[in-house]
């Protein structure tokens, strides 16, 4: 196999840009405009991530400045209103910092992503130590999988596993990541699972299925005498 990403390690940024937990909200403010990011890592002393603080966190002493909020606001704001008058990282940041781990899948990252609604993930190690950091532009790179590669897993992954006994009955094509499956299996109620599968490979944007099941075999009945039988109009059944 060609070297593809497949991981979180694979793909992301290994220069984070960091704060640590007494930095002041203007220095944060000033080390976002200046690397050019929306949100940063906080750490402590041994680079363990505690938190993130974003833009948003930082807007909000913006949107309740001058007393804004009134004696009528819910409880809910209450956690917003304590970060308008928050002072540091460790005051602002949102914790504990929603991240990844470095063998991740890219599939498993994007979809913390989505269901967090976060645009990238710190990246620990196992002692959650920062090691890097992980945007969707990063994980979009599976996409650039080249389609022989694709095929190659297909078939090896899916195919060898779901039909053992006739893979060179299956033939498989990749084409701008769009794998197509033809030929004839010898168990078609295999075939929604065989397209489930080749979907979940890295880079596969789609499948188009074309497997057919085993050639159909007419049933011979054993009780009858001879070779063939034949049904009399009355409905009576005997040998020709």
């Amino acid at each position: 196999m060609r070297n593809t990403p497949n991981v979180v390690s694979d793909v992301m940024t290994r220069t984070v840009v960091a704060v640590e937990r007494g930095v002041t909200f203007k220095n944060i403010v000033k080390a976002m405009d200046r690397w050019n990011v929306s949100a940063l890592p906080v750490v402590d002393e041994g680079q363990r991530v505690l938190g993130v603080v974003s833009q948003a966190d930082l807007m909000l002493k913006e949107g309740f400045h001058g007393g804004g909020i009134g004696r009528s606001a819910g409880l809910g704001l209450l956690s917003d209103l304590a970060k308008a008058e928050a002072r540091t990282a460790e005051e602002l940041m949102t914790a504990p910092a929603i991240t990844a781990v470095e063998d991740d899948t890219l599939a498993h990252a994007a979809r913390t992503m989505a269901y967090y609604g976060v645009k990238r993930l710190p990246v620990i190690d196992d002692r959650g130590v920062l090691q890097g950091i992980v945007g969707p532009s990063d994980l979009l790179k599976v996409f650039l999988r080249d389609d022989g590669d694709i095929a190659e897993e297909v078939r090896r992954e899916v195919v060898a596993f779901l039909f053992p006994e006739a893979p060179e009955s299956i033939r498989v094509a990749v084409s701008d990541g769009v794998v197509r499956l033809t030929g004839r299996v010898p168990d078609s109620t295999l075939v929604p699972v065989a397209v489930r599968l080749a979907g979940a490979v890295e880079g596969v944007v789609g499948v188009d299925c074309d497997l057919l099941g085993p050639h159909s075999r007419p049933v011979l009945d054993r009780d009858l005498p001879g070779d063939r039988a034949v049904e009399r109009p009355s409905g009576t059944v005997e040998s020709p």
